[in-house]
């Protein structure tokens, strides 16, 4: 199948002011792309590409006072079937573990392993390792929180969330993170496109979508614990340690946040042939 995404912000500023965008899929899924992918910004300044610390594609420019308006679309090949899951991957001793997956293991912003490691092998030490102490954290933590927008908070942390027992994707994904750190299970944050493909329309606004990647078996593995199901189509933008890692937008001053549309959708390959 050939999948449709894109993005339409608009931001106002009262000044110019420094931004920093993560919008670009990740470069892994160039080789699917089947239609070019679009980029515009409104009015028109310069800007300069790069690749982060976690290879991520960025981009960032001078926003000038006004309304500031971004868009992209981009038609990505995909095989139409849920994520598959590997019930045999193995956890990894830390000992054995790539260096590069070590930070993977540590607390950062939003995902307080110091706080919470007591309480995730109370919870869930005495489940065999691998792919079912993952799943058995993921089944917890969709249990424990109740999804709820309007009720978003872009400071809360996994603690917090777990006190609460309430959030939205990004609060569902920082505590499963934090539990599986907490078990020497290396974890990282991935925000991207999650369309309603193969399951009932949410008839909520679409907005980018936040997952769990898991280090097992000598490869990542992603796990949607919002939705706790594998899901067709995640397309990523950005992994990193948790949310303050992939933001979409960074700015360097304050702004109004004037419009904020996100699409994923199927496409029949004929139409995106000359998308």
């Amino acid at each position: 199948m050939h999948i449709h995404c894109g993005y339409d912000l608009a931001y106002t500023f009262n000044a110019s002011t420094p931004v920093v965008l993560l919008l670009q899929l990740r470069a892994e899924l160039s080789a699917r792309i089947r239609a070019p992918e679009k980029f515009s910004i409104r009015p028109g300044v310069p800007y300069e590409k790069f690749t982060d610390a976690f290879g991520n594609r960025g981009l960032r420019l001078m926003a000038p006072a006004g309304l500031f308006e971004i868009s992209g679309e981009v038609v990505v090949e995909d095989a139409g079937w849920p994520s598959p899951a590997f019930y045999s991957a193995h956890e990894h001793p830390v000992t054995e573990l790539p260096p590069e997956v070590l930070t993977y293991l540590l607390a950062s912003r939003y995902c307080e392993v110091d706080l919470m490691g007591r309480m995730a092998w109370d919870l869930f030490g005495g489940i065999s390792p691998g792919w079912n102490r993952v799943q058995a954290i993921s089944d917890w933590v969709h249990r424990r929180l109740r999804f709820d927008y309007a009720l978003a908070n872009p400071t809360r942390t996994a603690s917090q969330a777990c006190a609460e027992q309430i959030g939205v994707c990004r609060d569902y994904t920082h505590l499963a993170i934090t539990l599986c750190r907490c078990l020497n299970i290396p974890a990282r944050y991935v925000t991207g496109y999650l369309g309603d493909i193969g399951v009932p329309v949410d008839p909520n606004p679409m907005d980018f979508s936040a997952c769990m990647e898991v280090y097992l078996g000598n490869a990542w593995h992603v796990f949607d614990v919002r939705h706790n199901a594998r899901r067709i189509g995640y397309l990523p933008i950005a992994h990193g340690r948790d949310a303050a890692d992939v933001a979409f937008t960074t700015t360097f001053g304050p702004h109004l946040l004037s419009r904020f549309v996100v699409k994923t959708y199927e496409v029949p390959q004929t139409l995106s042939a000359v998308a």
